[in-house]
């Protein structure tokens, strides 16, 4: 007679990390959030706000879940903060991982953006994009292909939402960098998941929280 696998732990800490030029008043932050709070009190909550050089982001992530119990932590990332969520969960050996229309190569396609920029949801707010983040994204992209070669990536560990609508990012990028898990491939939408609402069941059944 087959002995049953364990109950898999509910997650009790979840980091959700946004996108360049966005922060954690976008929409899709706002409504994780908003259901956490509501439905999961218990759940360790943390968004933050990323400084533009990618080493910085990558080192406050580190730190601040240094001590987040692996076997009971998630991570979400939207856009270049999927692409940093993927190097959280090869990192950590965490959970759960949830990307959404997470950036495949963002050291290319950030090089068109070097200088002045502002944020998405304030204008009033700016930050310059050195040349320099860029070479920090390439040494981000070696450190995922490595860890990817090493730790392999399950459908039970990684879930993600792939708009082939996204008009940024080519989804079929997208597709090859969330291979191992789960891919939920939408027939259009668009990079900012403007209709997140109707995948946000998906990705709490996925989480499995507390």
């Amino acid at each position: 007679m087959a002995v049953p696998a364990p109950p898999t732990p509910a997650v009790t800490h979840l980091i959700y990390l946004h996108g360049f030029r966005s922060s954690p008043q976008s929409m899709k932050a706002l409504r994780v959030a908003d259901r956490v709070a509501d439905r999961h009190p218990s759940v360790t909550w943390w968004c933050p706000q990323l400084p533009p050089s990618p080493a910085l982001a990558a080192a406050q992530i580190r730190q601040a879940t240094a001590n987040w119990p692996r076997a009971r932590m998630a991570v979400i990332g939207s856009s270049l903060g999927g692409f940093y969520a993927r190097w959280l969960a090869l990192q950590t050996g965490c959970a759960r991982t949830v990307l959404l229309n997470p950036a495949a190569f963002p050291a290319r396609d950030l090089a068109r953006h070097i200088g002045e920029q502002t944020a998405w949801h304030d204008p009033a707010q700016r930050f310059y994009f050195a040349p320099a983040f860029v070479d920090e994204l390439r040494t981000l992209e070696t450190d995922i292909q490595r860890l990817t070669a090493e730790h392999a990536t399950t459908p039970a560990s990684q879930l993600a939402i792939v708009a082939q609508g996204d008009e940024l990012l080519d989804w079929r990028e997208m597709q090859a960098f969330c291979a191992g898990g789960q891919i939920r491939l939408l027939d259009g939408s668009d990079h900012a998941l403007s209709d997140f609402d109707h995948h946000i069941d998906a990705v709490f059944d996925f989480l499995h929280l507390a």
